[in-house]
Formats: structure tokens, sequence, C-alpha cells
């Protein structure tokens, strides 16, 4: 038996030597074949790892690739180090060498003639607007004469005409724009830009109605820095045209910043229309206060109500900032002169369609102040106050 598994075993082994052998041969005979039969397709070449260069000829040849490969690496180089990035920029402008940026601009009249440097005999350090109609050209002469050569006179006419008003020789130096049938906030959005005005110690934003016998516009901003004022208007005469207790003048100060209102007006007497608080007709930014408000403006809401009532945003503490110069007061005279630019439709007169979009528009502000208060504060993961804004 043991004889018999040995032969077994044997057997076994030669069985398997043999295919070995067969399997060996046969591979060698293909391979063969398989080499003879195609042509050699790369010869002598080399591949570098860099996925830059490749080497397929003699010495000479690699020595060129190498030095062309060193010169664009040292071009680039090169360029990199010569462009220019600013990131402290504005935007858009990274581009450009700090030196020669001029991000902000102005209203001051310049010459077509003669060495820039000596365009300028006087820089104003002031700006008042008034959105105008001819058909009140004597009250805004009459205005006009109470702002100094220290004012930069900027006139938005909304009834288009323009070229009348140079029967006033101030006219002649004073900037015009005009566009038909729009509202003063719609133009101080798009022409008050805080960069136009940044050299603007003090931008005055008024209406046309408005009566100035009473008022010189350099004491008034005397009394606006001494009481540390961001946003003001003057006192308003008190048997005309009044509408919030705030606004009117009063004659044993020369600034107030507070006062009572209706019961139940004021949640808090620091809140409007108690206090940190004037109104929107003849208005007085600071130029840090300026440019906070004029991103507050919205685009659509061209009447600007209920925007005074949230100017207590952009000054701190806002009932400190905000207040009403009773020593040079106004009168309103209230002419609805913008309203007769309105439509008449459905058997009403133009200036009720005015007035009804004014008082949509004061809606559409209250929501959008009072989303975006409730957003910011979700967004920090803070209970919102009960209110942002009172509403009327």
């Amino acid at each position: 038996m043991l004889i018999y598994a040995e032969g077994l075993c044997f057997y076994s082994l030669s069985n398997e030597s043999m295919r070995l052998i067969i399997t060996t041969v046969v591979g060698i005979v293909i391979g063969y074949w398989i080499g003879t039969s195609f042509p050699p397709v790369i010869k002598h070449k080399h591949f570098f790892t860099s996925g830059t260069i490749s080497y397929g000829g003699d010495r000479n040849s690699w020595n060129s690739a190498n030095n062309q490969n060193k010169d664009n690496s040292s071009s680039n180089s090169t360029a990199d180090i010569y462009k220019i990035y600013v990131p402290t920029n504005p935007r858009g402008a990274e581009s450009l060498p700090k030196g020669i940026v001029a991000s902000e601009s102005d209203f001051y009249l310049r010459r077509l003639w003669g060495n820039p440097d000596e365009d300028l005999v006087i820089r104003q350090k002031y700006l008042v607007t008034f959105t105008v109609g001819y058909e009140q050209k004597d009250n805004i002469d009459a205005a006009i004469k109470k702002f100094s050569e220290n004012f930069t006179i900027l006139l938005f006419h909304y009834d288009g005409r323009t070229s009348e008003w140079d029967e006033f020789e101030w006219s002649k130096r004073a900037i015009h724009v005009s566009a038909r049938k729009q509202a003063k906030w719609w133009y101080a959005k798009r022409f008050l830009h805080p960069d136009i005005v940044a050299p603007y110690e003090y931008i005055f934003i008024w209406d046309e109605d408005l009566g100035l016998e009473h008022f010189d516009a350099e004491e008034y901003i005397k009394l606006v820095k001494k009481h540390g004022l961001e946003i003001s208007q003057p006192g308003l005469e008190p048997d005309r045209g009044l509408t919030w207790k705030m606004t009117k003048k009063r004659d044993d100060h020369e600034v107030h910043k507070e006062t009572e209102e209706q019961p139940g007006w004021c949640t808090d007497p620091h809140l409007p229309p108690c206090a940190a608080f004037v109104e929107i007709m003849a208005t007085v930014f600071s130029r840090d206060a300026w440019r906070c408000v004029w991103h507050m403006i919205q685009n659509d809401l061209i009447h600007g109500w209920g925007l005074d009532f949230a100017l207590r945003k952009c000054v701190e503490p806002a009932h400190e900032k905000i207040g009403v110069v009773d020593a040079q007061w106004i009168a309103h005279e209230v002419i609805p002169s913008l309203g007769n630019q309105g439509q008449a439709e459905k058997y009403k007169a133009p200036w009720e369609g005015v007035r009804e979009r004014c008082k949509k528009e004061w809606r559409m502000f209250q929501k959008r102040l009072a989303d975006a208060d409730y957003a910011y504060y979700m967004e920090k993961g803070i209970l919102p106050p009960n209110t942002s804004i009172p509403y009327f």
C-alpha cells in the first residue's frame, strides 16, 4: 500500500511539471509573435512627474527644455511680484494702487480751463438741498438768502423747469437736478450718496414750503455743535402747520430734546415721538449720521414717511443727539405743491392720491423695519424686544 501511494504521488508530480513546461513554452511563443508583429511606439522617451516637462531627444534638448522651464517660472514669479492688489480699497478697485483711488467726491463746481489747483476760491463746508417747483421760486429765493457762501446749494426740480431759475444770481452757482414728479427722498437716495457729500459737515434736506424769516443758517450750526446734535431741525412756529408737539418751538430754550405727547403715544419717554425724534420736512444731518440714514432709505418708498421715527437707529444715545433748535425757528407754510403733481383718478384730486401713497409707504416701511429687526435678533438667538418702531 505504501509503495502504491508513493508511486501515485510521483505520478501526480510528473503531470504537474509537464503542464508548467507546456504553459511556459506557449507563453514564450506568443510573446515572441506579439513582439515581432508591432513596431516600436515609444523609443527613448522619458516622462517627468512634474507634468510640465517632457524629454524626447539628446542632452542639448534636455538642457533647452530645462532652461525654458526656469525662464517661465521666473517670469511668473516676476509677474506676481508686480501684480497690484489692495484689499482695503473700495470694492471693485482692488487692482488700483491706493494713491490713485478717489473714493469720495463733492458738488464743487470747477472750471473748464486753467490749473485745477486754482479752481476753488472757497470749499463750502455745508450742503443745503431743496426739492422745488418753479411756482415756489419766490419762497425759495428768500430761503436761499439765509444761507451763507459756506453752503453749496442743490435744487431738485420735480417739475422739470430749471433754466427759469437763472433770473436769480445765486442760481448760477447752484447745482440743479431735474427729474419730473419725484419726491425729496427719491432724489436723496440717488444723488446724496454718503461718498458724494462726504466733504460737508452738515447736510440740510428741506422742503420748499418753509418760511425762514427768523432763521440764520450759520447761527443754527453753532447751536447744533454746542448741544451735540447729530440729527436736528429748527423749531416750528406753534400756530402754523404743526403735527407733533416735539417740533413746536419753545421760547425758553435754545434747544429741546424731549416733550410730552398724547397719552399712550410714547411707551418710553426716550422714544419717538416724545424724544429722539424730528420730522422729515426740514431735517439737518451730520455727515456721520447721514451715512447711516442714507442706507435706511428705501429705493421705492420715495416720500419717506415713517423715516423720522427710525432716525434714532443711526445715533447713540438718540435721545441726547436728536433735537429741535428753538433759537432758530421756521414756519411751515403747508403748500401742497408736490401733491398737485399727482394724478386725478376715481373722482379724487391729485393731492389725495399722493397722500394715500404716503400713508401706504409709512405702513410698508414700518413692516420692513420690524421684519428686519426680528430677523436680526432671531439670527443672533436673542428674544426680540416688544417693538422697534411705534405704529400709528
